[in-house]
Formats: structure tokens, C-alpha cells, sequence
């Protein structure tokens, strides 16, 4: 810990420092042009086994709880992800966007943990990996699923719309 705060100074900066990566991160994501979502990098890119969503469908069993998640893809203007968006809204194309979109929400969310050392003891800062993870890596799977099995049937089928 580089700064020396009592453990309830120290959950004061972190429950407000979440709460401004969190939305800073979900704000800054939402205002990205679509175009710019369609370009992959080393977090986004799909790997071999993971088309058709097969491997989370199987490990993490995300088919059976990602109902019980709340979708927070619509705060800054973007679309739910709760169903498909119709033609007119950009079809499956939309929605693969907007998987990516959340993807690289939570996964900003992850890479933030870093900063949490700065500040909190040894105990906490594990506390705050745990938050993370916990919070963050679900709500990655189930994008990363959704749009495997979007990219799946586009792949067979020729179209996104």
C-alpha cells in the first residue's frame, strides 16, 4: 500500500473509485463509434474453440444463470441485450457489437484492479480482486457467449441481419 488509510477511508475510495471506473468505463464504451467495435484485438478476438459458445455453454453452464443477470447495456444509449435487435436496428450485426461492447466494459473493469493496491492493505486489495472477478468475469461470459453463438450462426448462414 502505498497510501496509508484506515480500512474505512480505504472502502470509502474504493466503493467510489468502483462506482467511477464502473460508469466512466460503461460511458466511455457506449459513445464508441460501431466501427470501431468490429476491430479486434488480443482480448477480443475469438479463439478456434469458442465458436458456437460451446465451451461456455459446457464449463460455465452460462446458458442456465445468464437470465438472472441484469443488463446495464442501455444506461448510455446502447441496446439491450436481452433480445435481438430487429433489422432495422442493425440486426445481428448490432448485437455482436454490443456483445463486444460489454466485453470490453468488464474487461476494463478487470484491468483496473491494479489500482486498487495503491491505497488498500494486503487483505483488502484481495477483497477488491475477488469484487472484481465476481462482478465482472459473469458478465464477460455471457457476452463472450452470445456473441459466439451469433457468430456461429452468421458463419452458417452467410447473413447478420
Amino acid at each position: 500500500m502505498l497510501i496509508s488509510l484506515t480500512w474505512q477511508r480505504a472502502l470509502v475510495f474504493d466503493v467510489i473509485a468502483w462506482m467511477l471506473i464502473g460508469v466512466g468505463s460503461g460511458y466511455w464504451q457506449a459513445k464508441r463509434p460501431l466501427p470501431t467495435l468490429r476491430k479486434m484485438g488480443p482480448f477480443t478476438r475469438m479463439g478456434a474453440g469458442e465458436f458456437g459458445g460451446a465451451r461456455y455453454r459446457k464449463w460455465g453452464r452460462v446458458h442456465l444463470w445468464k437470465d438472472l443477470i441484469p443488463d446495464a447495456g442501455t444506461w448510455f444509449g446502447g441496446l439491450s441485450k436481452r433480445k435481438l435487435p430487429s433489422v432495422a436496428n442493425g440486426g445481428r450485426l448490432r448485437f455482436i457489437d454490443e456483445c463486444v461492447r460489454a466485453e470490453r466494459t468488464h474487461l476494463a473493469l478487470i484491468g483496473a484492479i491494479p489500482l486498487f493496491v495503491v491505497w488498500n492493505s494486503p487483505a483488502m486489495f484481495a477483497g477488491n480482486v475477488a469484487f472484481a472477478l465476481v462482478g465482472n468475469i459473469p458478465c464477460w461470459m455471457i457476452a463472450r457467449y452470445n456473441r459466439a453463438r451469433l457468430m456461429n450462426i452468421a458463419a452458417k448462414t452467410s447473413r447478420l441481419a
